[in-house]
């Protein structure tokens, strides 16, 4: 079974959203389908996209669980981003969570640190 996934994120200021997401993902959209949406591929058929949809903005609540968590979380503060909010849970997962100018909560996880 083929599995592709496009994760929506709803936004106010196109400009704005594009800057945030294009530091927070260490790049620009892969694709533009029109001028109201911009589209990153995260993995192979794996996909988030914003589009300005104002009266929905702020809800989104997205988590990727990534291998490299603390690879990509120093690379993001490379860039200037840094989590809203930081959680280990009782079995050692841990989570990034990161809010966009709306107020979209848009998440990293990863496994428990081989440090502990």
């Amino acid at each position: 079974m083929t599995v592709e996934l496009f994760a929506g994120i709803p936004v106010r200021d196109y400009e704005r959203a594009v800057a945030w997401y294009e530091q927070l993902l260490g790049s620009g959209p892969s694709f533009l389908p029109n001028d109201t949406e911009a589209v990153w591929e995260l993995a192979e058929n794996r996909y988030v996209y914003i589009e300005v949809r104002p009266d929905h903005a702020g809800h989104a609540m997205h988590t990727v669980f990534v291998d490299d968590l603390d690879a990509r979380l120093q690379a993001m503060s490379g860039r200037g981003m840094e989590p809203a909010e930081q959680e280990t849970y009782s079995n050692g997962v841990r989570k990034a969570t990161y809010r966009d100018p709306d107020g979209n909560e848009f998440g990293f996880g990863g496994g428990p640190d081989d440090a502990t």
